[in-house]
C-alpha cells in the first residue's frame, strides 16, 4: 500500500490539491496530513480524490469545531484525530504528530513502525535508534504549502517496503499559485 504523507498546507489549496492528485496518479490509497491545515475548508479540495485522509491539527489549528464536525459526517473520507494519531495502514502502526521533538521521542520508543511529523517546513527522512534495539523511520515531508522559501514537498510512502520517496509539486503549479496569491 502506498500513502501520501504531507504537512503544513497552511490554506494553500492549489498546492495541496496538486500534491494529492499527483499522489493518486502514483497509486496512493491514503493521505496522512501532519497538521497545520488551518481553515477546515482547505480540505474540501480533496473530496474529489476519494481517498481516506487522516489528519491532526498542528499549532495553526484553525477551527477545531468545524474540523471535528467535518470528520463526523456519515460516509466521510476525513478522519480527524486531534493533536496526534495512531493509525494502522497495511498492517503498519503509524504515529502522526506535528512537532519533530515529540516525533523523535515516539520513534525512540520502538512502539511504532513509522512516525511522521511536520512543523519545521524541512523535508527529512531518517532512522531513529529505538529502545527495542532496532530503528524507526522518522519522516517529515516538509511543507506542502510552500511556506516561506521552502518548496512544496510531500512523501510517497510504500508501506510494505517501508520506502520513502520525496516528491515536489511541479514548479509551474507553485509559480501559478504564487501569482494568484499576489
Amino acid at each position: 500500500m502506498k500513502a501520501c504523507i504531507l504537512s503544513d498546507s497552511h490554506d494553500h489549496i492549489p498546492l495541496l490539491d496538486a500534491a494529492v492528485a499527483q499522489a493518486k496518479e502514483l497509486g496512493v490509497e491514503a493521505v496522512l496530513h501532519c497538521g497545520d491545515i488551518v481553515a477546515p475548508s482547505t480540505l474540501r479540495c480533496l473530496k474529489k480524490h476519494e481517498l481516506p485522509v487522516h489528519f491532526i491539527h498542528g499549532n495553526n489549528s484553525g477551527d477545531l469545531y468545524v474540523l471535528t464536525t467535518m470528520a463526523a459526517q456519515a460516509d466521510n473520507q476525513f478522519h480527524y484525530h486531534g493533536m496526534d494519531a495512531g493509525v494502522t495502514l497495511a498492517g503498519k502502526r503509524i504515529f502522526l504528530v506535528h512537532y519533530p521533538h515529540y516525533a523523535r521521542a515516539m520513534a525512540a520508543t520502538g512502539d511504532w513502525d513509522l512516525v511522521c511529523c511536520g512543523h519545521s517546513h524541512e523535508l527529512t527522512i531518517e532512522q531513529v535508534t529505538n529502545a527495542k534495539g532496532g530503528s524507526t523511520p522518522l519522516v517529515n515531508p516538509g511543507t506542502i504549502g510552500g511556506v516561506g522559501r521552502a518548496p512544496a514537498t510531500w512523501i510517497l510512502a510504500d508501506l510494505e517496503a517501508m520506502d520513502f520517496q520525496p516528491q515536489q509539486v511541479p514548479k509551474l503549479i507553485e509559480q501559478g499559485y504564487s501569482e494568484l496569491a499576489g
